[in-house]
């Protein structure tokens, strides 16, 4: 099979691939986008199942398409979300192939632009723009040994309590994903510990008005990348349950058990470290920081907002504060499951050039790489906060999609003629 030549591979045709498609459309520059399965797989094949948007449908969009049969302010199911990228990639006749896996991308020797080799041949492309976003491979710590005989799944496994063995369940990590799941298998009569770490907690809805319009118009949403690390902190927040703000004295008030950081295994035991208390109260100061800037605004606007003291009332302490657990016997305590909510990590092992730091992270300055022509896309924080989100990550193929029709600009400029000529694709050299 020959090789092919197109201006600008995408690879993968999720959320941050679908936004690149309609902005580089919008330029008139030729693309094409390899998805080794179906658009936007993730939302239908790595999530639990009763899993909805953290955002409202007002927000978690794109501007140019609303979610069909769904209000304004409902949290859309994970179904109807990939059911709408398939929607909006056939809106904007996005040239998406599925199924087409790419195994590796090194830079044309002797010639200008990239090889894309892939499962369906080879192709030249003079930019390649990795959009496959930060969940990539589920990060399972080593600690409980497979000889253990525990069931062990990583929160991308989950599906739903009924999937599990019966007994108690241990979930660690507390972010979005392992507050939403604990919460999930505690409703449904199950003996539940968390493992709680240092997170944030914003409220889900505050004085008439969810927390992605207070992290709006407070500026929140526009906050540069913080330093190394810190653009990790996890975030507890849901939309399940029709969206409510996520508690943790609460759910200890409703009978989960809540422990520290998961620190090591031995002997049939998990260890935690001794900071559940500091946790939680790190996490209260951020949710009631939000509350009072929120305050804040309304008075120097001159809102009339409904008052909302019950926002700022506190469940008491639980025993599991009060004496915290640092170790448990999982076959004593009945544990038949632990599920790992600890995130993801980056696997960029395709691609072949100058575009890594030494630890195999994308090398970048809002998504442009150190590899001139290589692009990143769908990075937590990939130029501010909201980069995350699905109408964040729109904005920043934008910013993307222009650096490649400047690119194009400087390649076609004429010193014979003078002229600037946006519009043509670079020829790649054979």
């Amino acid at each position: 099979m020959s090789a092919r030549s197109v201006d600008t591979v995408v690879v993968g045709a999720g959320q941050a691939g679908i936004a690149m498609s309609e902005h580089l459309g919008n330029h008139g520059i030729d693309h094409i986008l390899l998805e080794k399965s179906r658009i936007a797989e993730a939302w239908r094949t790595a999530r639990w199942d009763s899993l909805v948007a953290n955002g409202p449908a007002w927000h978690d969009r794109f501007p140019g398409l609303e979610f069909e049969g769904h209000s304004a302010e409902a949290f859309v199911p994970k179904e109807a979300i990939a059911d709408y990228m398939e929607a909006y990639a056939r809106q904007i006749a996005a040239p998406v192939k599925c199924g087409v896996a790419v195994e590796k991308v090194t830079k044309n020797d002797g010639g200008a632009g990239f090889v894309v080799e892939t499962s369906d041949g080879i192709y030249l492309a003079n930019h390649v723009v990795a959009a496959t976003g930060p969940f990539q491979k589920p990060v399972v710590p080593p600690m409980i040994p497979v000889e253990s005989g525990m069931l062990q799944i990583h929160s991308a496994s989950y599906r739903s309590p009924g999937k599990l063995p019966d007994g108690a369940v241990m979930v660690v990590g507390a972010g979005s994903s392992g507050a939403q799941i604990a919460e999930e298998l505690m409703d449904s009569g199950r003996k539940v510990y968390l493992s709680v770490g240092a997170h944030d907690r914003p409220p889900r809805s505050y004085r008439g008005r969810d927390f992605c319009w207070w992290l709006g118009v407070l500026g929140k949403w526009d906050m540069v990348t913080p330093g190394p690390g810190a653009e990790h902190v996890t975030i507890a927040v849901s939309g399940a349950n029709n969206g409510r703000t996520v508690d943790f004295r609460r759910f200890a008030a409703s009978g989960m058990t809540l422990v520290g950081l998961t620190r090591s295994y031995s002997d049939g035991r998990l260890s935690f470290a001794n900071d559940l208390q500091s946790n939680i109260a790190a996490g209260d100061a951020n949710y009631l920081a939000l509350l009072d800037e929120a305050d804040a605004y309304i008075a120097r606007n001159g809102l009339d907002f409904p008052e909302e003291p019950r926002a700022r009332r506190k469940w008491p302490d639980p025993e599991c504060f009060r004496n915290p657990i640092l170790a448990l016997d999982l076959q004593k305590e009945g544990i038949s499951a632990v599920i790992w909510a600890t995130g993801f990590s980056m696997d960029y092992s395709w691609l072949q050039v100058n575009a890594l730091d030494q630890d195999g992270r994308p090398s970048h300055q809002r998504g442009i790489s150190t590899e001139p022509g290589v692009y990143f896309l769908g990075l937590p924080w990939q130029s501010r906060r909201g980069s995350s989100f699905i109408w964040g990550v729109w904005h920043d193929a934008k910013f993307i999609a222009d650096q490649i029709a400047i690119r194009h600009a400087y390649f076609a400029y004429d010193p014979t003629e003078n002229t600037l000529m946006c519009s043509e694709t670079v020829p790649i050299a054979k």
